[in-house]
């Protein structure tokens, strides 16, 4: 990209695809509906020299999934990164991106609990898999291509810090996979981008 679009050093074009990531996700944007399946899984990447653990140790970061399921075939994801699987991070997720009314199926775990006291849900719980890819087939299958996507595409190396971004940027990728117009989509992101505002160096980096 750098030579590409004329830009006089790795950092700037790194800034610049920062930038454009933080636009592609739309403020107010439609919540998913349906059936929707919703698991954590986990990211690894490693640190930057200045972050990295000892001996490049992979820094695996626990992200949540929810997926829209349109029969055998999925329809738009969401992604959020957490620290710990509980309800006071599930639920706020779930509320965030799926809308009421909608079927939320899970696991096991704990942390959905509160879904049905909630009583905006359907709330399925699937138990009795022998694996995990068979017990939430949709969200196991996004799991596999974005691990694809950031092992080919960035080979792995993302740091958790910047992780989320990178998150982003598959599901606008994702989600818009079946537009037939590619201007238009460049012109949507670019309406994003300015409804975004100016992003400097300090936003993007935190220091």
């Amino acid at each position: 990209m750098m030579e590409f679009m004329g830009f006089g050093s790795y950092k700037t074009a790194w800034m610049w695809l920062q930038r454009i990531r933080r636009a592609m996700v739309r403020k107010g944007r439609d919540k998913l509906f349906g059936t929707v399946e919703v698991d954590k899984i986990y990211i690894g990447g490693i640190e930057s020299e200045k972050e990295k653990s000892d001996k490049g140790v992979k820094i695996k970061t626990m992200v949540l999934i929810a997926v829209e399921c349109k029969e055998k075939k999925i329809g738009r994801v969401r992604f959020r990164c957490i620290k710990d699987a509980v309800s006071e991070n599930l639920i706020p997720f779930i509320q965030d991106n799926v809308k009421e009314g909608s079927t939320v199926i899970t696991n096991e775990c704990i942390g959905y609990a509160p879904l049905r006291r909630i009583g905006k849900y359907k709330h399925e719980i699937k138990t009795g898999a022998k694996s995990a890819n068979s017990l939430l087939p949709h969200v196991h299958l996004v799991d596999s291509l974005v691990n694809r996507w950031l092992q080919g595409t960035h080979q792995s190396k993302v740091s958790p810090k910047y992780l989320p971004y990178y998150l982003d940027e598959f599901a606008f990728r994702f989600n818009k996979k079946i537009s037939t117009n590619r201007g238009w989509l460049f012109y949507k992101l670019m309406q994003q981008a300015i409804e975004t505002g100016q992003l400097n160096k300090s936003k993007i980096v935190g220091k």
